[in-house]
């Protein structure tokens, strides 16, 4: 597998590893960040955060993108 491959599949785990599930919801929270707050931050509307936390719908490419490194940077902030 070529390095190109290997980091595809790497952003990929990060990204089902941070928003599969509760993840993304304790992350937030940990951080002390309403979903108002953070929905602001990404461009978005509060129920769509809410709908991304509980799984019933997936942002685009590119937000999903910059959601993933927002709650990575927030939970090591809070790690």
């Amino acid at each position: 597998m070529t390095t190109a491959m290997e980091g595809l599949l790497a952003e990929v785990r990060r990204a089902r590893e941070l928003t599969t599930g509760p993840t993304a919801r304790e992350i937030r929270r940990a951080a002390g960040l309403t979903q108002e707050r953070l929905a602001a931050a990404l461009g978005v509307d509060r129920t769509t955060l809410a709908r991304w936390e509980a799984g019933t719908s997936r942002p685009r490419p590119a937000e999903l993108a910059t959601w993933v490194d927002l709650l990575d940077a927030l939970r090591q902030e809070v790690a």
